[in-house]
Parts: C-alpha cells; sequence; structure tokens
C-alpha cells in the first residue's frame, strides 16, 4: 500500500475509535476490508485519487467471483464507501466513488440505544457537589439533550452557548453549523457548571467550554473513560459510548412523535437516509401505539 493510503486509512481508523466510539471487534474489521482493499490498489498501482465508481465495482466482482458471501461483499462496500465519505469530509477526496454504487440487500444493522430509564440512571449518576461532578452532569446532559457527537460536545466555545435562549451552536461535520436547543434540565447543569466551577478552573485565555481541573480541555478519550464509569455507578451492563446517547437522542425523539426532517436537522445529516434507521428502531414504539388505538389492532 502507499504511503498515502497507509496515513489516511489510519486517520480514519482512529476516527472510528475515538469519535465514533464503535468497538475494537468492528474497527479491527473495517481495518482489515480497507487493508484488503489498499493491497488491490497497490498490486494495480493506482493512487487514491484515481479510485473512481468502476474500479470500487470491479474490486466487489473479485470478491464474488473468490466465492465470498453477499455479507462480506456488502460489509467490504460500507468500509470503503466509510473511508470516502470520510476523505472527503476532511476534504482529502474530492468525491465518494461508493455514491452510486449499490451492493446486495442486506437487513440493516439497527443502532444499539440506550432505553428511557437507562438514560435517567446514567444523567443522574454524576451526584454530589464537587466540581467534578458538576461538570460530568453538565456534559452528559447536554450531549443527550442536543445529541451531540463527542468531537462537537468537547469542542464547544463558550461563545456557542446560549443559555439564556436555551441551544448551543454545534459545528458538526463537513464545517456545517447547526442550532440545537438543549432543554430545561441540560440548561440547569450548564448554568450551574458555567457559574460556579469553569471560572474556578479555566485559564484566562481559554474559550474551551468544558475544561479540566488543571484549565485544559477536555479531551474525547478522558470523556469517553467518564461515561464508563458513570455506566457502571449506574448499573447499565451493555456496551457503552458516547456515541450512544447520540443514537438514544435520536430514537426517543422520533418515539415521542418528532418528525424526521426535525430531527435530521438537530442530528446535521446531511442525508435524511441516515436519519431513517432511527424509524426502525422505533419501530416498536408505533406497532405498540398501533395496537392501543387501531379500531383493528
Amino acid at each position: 500500500m502507499s504511503a498515502a493510503f497507509d496515513g489516511a486509512l489510519d486517520d480514519y481508523i482512529q476516527h472510528l475509535r475515538v469519535e465514533r466510539g464503535l468497538s475494537k471487534h468492528t474497527v479491527d474489521g473495517y481495518a482489515r476490508d480497507l487493508v484488503r482493499f489498499g493491497a488491490r490498489l497497490s498490486d494495480e498501482q493506482a493512487s487514491l485519487a484515481e479510485v473512481d465508481e468502476a474500479r470500487v465495482a470491479s474490486y466487489l466482482v473479485t470478491l464474488s467471483q473468490e466465492g465470498l458471501s453477499a455479507r462480506t461483499q456488502a460489509r467490504a462496500l460500507s468500509a470503503i464507501r466509510g473511508f470516502f465519505r470520510f476523505l472527503v469530509q476532511e476534504r482529502r477526496a474530492e468525491r465518494d466513488p461508493t455514491e452510486l454504487l449499490e451492493g446486495p440487500r442486506l437487513l440493516q444493522k439497527l443502532p444499539d440505544i440506550l432505553n428511557r430509564d437507562e438514560v435517567l440512571r446514567l444523567l443522574r449518576a454524576p451526584t454530589g457537589s464537587k466540581p467534578n461532578r458538576i461538570r460530568d452532569r453538565a456534559m452528559l446532559h447536554t450531549m443527550y439533550a442536543a445529541g451531540l457527537r463527542v468531537s462537537e460536545l468537547i469542542e464547544l466555545d463558550l461563545a456557542d452557548v446560549n443559555l439564556e435562549e436555551g441551544f448551543v451552536s454545534a459545528l458538526g461535520k463537513g464545517n456545517k453549523r447547526r442550532i440545537v436547543p438543549i432543554g430545561a434540565h441540560a440548561r440547569a447543569a450548564m448554568v450551574e457548571y458555567l457559574g460556579d466551577v469553569r471560572p474556578k478552573w479555566a485559564r484566562t485565555a481559554s474559550r474551551s467550554c468544558f475544561v479540566t481541573a488543571r484549565g485544559k480541555a477536555m479531551t474525547r478519550q478522558s470523556f469517553w473513560s467518564l461515561v464508563k464509569k458513570y455506566a457502571r455507578a449506574a448499573g447499565i451492563t451493555k456496551p457503552i459510548s458516547p456515541h450512544k446517547l447520540r443514537h438514544s437522542f435520536a430514537t426517543h425523539l422520533l418515539a415521542g412523535g418528532a418528525d424526521l426532517r426535525s430531527v435530521q436537522t438537530m442530528l446535521g445529516h446531511a442525508d435524511i437516509s441516515t436519519t431513517q434507521i432511527y424509524t426502525h428502531v422505533s419501530g416498536d414504539h408505533l406497532r405498540k401505539m398501533h395496537e392501543r388505538y387501531h379500531p383493528r389492532g
């Protein structure tokens, strides 16, 4: 594989681990698929810039000819698609060569979420009046209330928070900014943190909203550790990551009656098809509503 491919792949794997919070098993699977694809490019002496629809399609045909299952082919396409979408977002590629390609039709894996009770227990886990607990409460409440990605949460600037109106301005993928309301509970947690804790910890020139006791900006890794710690304290045994709060935010909104376009806007999804996955997750709620209210339910 070329040095350019290796470097881009390393950055993408780091993105999957830290920002997406994917499991080691999932990340390793994507890495294996992309290393295999990179080896094919190396054999063809093709650069990343030379990857187009025809080249990806030819690669998938080869996998089929080698006797690999439709699921394996679909996973390979998913890995390549995610990789190039990342490169486009990072402005390291002009376009995604997979956007017009369709893989074998398989049942889509639904995102795992926390139910309402689990979210409530998690939000209540940072108890007490210690400064770090006040900050952690504010971070957890804000992330769930606004459906933020972990990178968006830790990169919030003081100017991005409007407590008077009750919203945050998040800078998402592709440097696209969106305004998201945070609700009364998150607002109260932020008022306490910004009023009582941050002024004592933050360095004079710092504009980061969330800081450590040493005055430095919070990191993704530190917040991820906090989420796991509070999940254990709340008795949540299922695998947990900051991104799971974002999944839960979207699913709970749709289950509560929010329209898909509004949820798409709040999540910052460029394509509504990305948001539609949550309509399947909340399908159980719709089924129960149908059974309860439909005359022939």
